[in-house]
């Protein structure tokens, strides 16, 4: 995620990055060949030059010049490198998820309000145009309230990630992956006031499973599927279902045996029978990547508003997260 956020600054008129800090001499001599991912380009050789490079993160904090530190950390040391920036008077862009769990999600929110400073969470999945669109349409009013929606995201076992199934470091697939669900149920829904799960575990950590998730307004019914599958030839999968009174959204995309398809392409059902594909672009996930950091300028430079950057979202969808977990111990 640092190479895919840091190609993506390159893209953005008015930013600039200044300074690279990693304990991998090897990623400060510009070599990111070892890096993999969902998303983006492979890893390759970087031209670092002109870039201050540092190996001590008090070190680059200290630079006069840097406006926003931008945190691509593993999960567990999002807390203690978010609130150590915040406290050098830096803005912060930190990536998902904030933190493990709830109470260090607020110590650094509590830090960014001490500070003054702006605390953005970069959950990019309302960036990506599916979701992005299903966003436009419920907020619109025109299809009437929600009624519910399910949700799935799934992936092949990540084996390229060594702490993957860590509790203490990155919190398996329910902190890692389904987080951008709980976050995006919280941004349609609010928080749930009730939450059932049933689902395979892994040591401590929810292996796959199902949730269901009920509301403060009875009418609300809201699921959602998510974890690991033992099957390396369908690496990635997602979509939705969101049912309004008057129309219904829905999507599905995977990746199989190595083709990126849609299972079910963008699809609006109207209660009097129209069905619609809206056009939403490639489809290219880089440019999520971008609408997401030009909203995170114009939030530092224009005031504009947070929207799904707001970190109470990102906190909200923690506390989803644990209970999900509670709920099937």
């Amino acid at each position: 995620m640092g190479m895919i956020h840091y190609l993506t600054w390159q893209k953005i008129a008015g930013v600039k990055v200044v300074a690279i800090c990693s304990r991998d001499p090897g990623k400060r001599a510009g070599d990111w060949t070892a890096i993999r991912g969902n998303f983006g380009p492979v890893g390759t050789m970087m031209d670092l030059s002109g870039i201050k490079v540092f190996d001590s993160y008090d070190g680059m904090l200290c630079e006069d010049d840097i406006d926003l530190i931008d945190i691509t950390l593993p999960p567990s040391m999002h807390a203690d490198a978010s609130i150590r920036a915040l406290n050098y008077g830096k803005h912060v862009l930190c990536e998902k998820p904030l933190s493990l769990d709830v109470a260090s999600c607020d110590a650094i929110r509590a830090a960014a309000s001490r500070a003054n400073r702006k605390l953005l969470v970069a959950h990019v999945l309302p960036y990506f145009p599916e979701y992005a669109w299903a966003l436009k349409e419920v907020h619109s009013g025109k299809y009437g309230k929600l009624i519910g929606g399910s949700f799935e995201r799934v992936i092949a076992d990540p084996a390229w990630l060594s702490n993957y199934w860590s509790a203490e470091q990155i919190g398996g697939p329910l902190f890692d992956l389904h987080v951008h669900d709980a976050h995006f149920i919280r941004s349609l829904f609010g928080m749930p006031t009730k939450v059932v799960t049933d689902g395979s575990m892994r040591g401590e950590l929810l292996e796959h499973w199902h949730s269901q998730f009920g509301f403060q307004d009875p009418d609300l019914r809201v699921h959602a599927t998510s974890g690991v599958i033992d099957q390396p030839d369908r690496p990635f999968l997602h979509g939705f279902e969101i049912r309004m009174g008057r129309a219904s959204l829905k999507f599905e995309f995977a990746i199989t045996g190595g083709q990126a398809n849609y299972s079910c392409v963008p699809t609006l059902l109207t209660s009097d029978g129209q069905v619609k594909h809206p056009e939403l672009g490639d489809g290219d996930p880089m440019l999520a990547f971008e609408s997401e950091l030009r909203h995170v300028v114009d939030v530092i430079a224009k005031e504009a508003k947070l929207g799904p950057l707001d970190s109470i979202l990102a906190r909200d969808a923690i506390e989803i997260c644990q209970r999900q977990l509670e709920a099937i111990k």
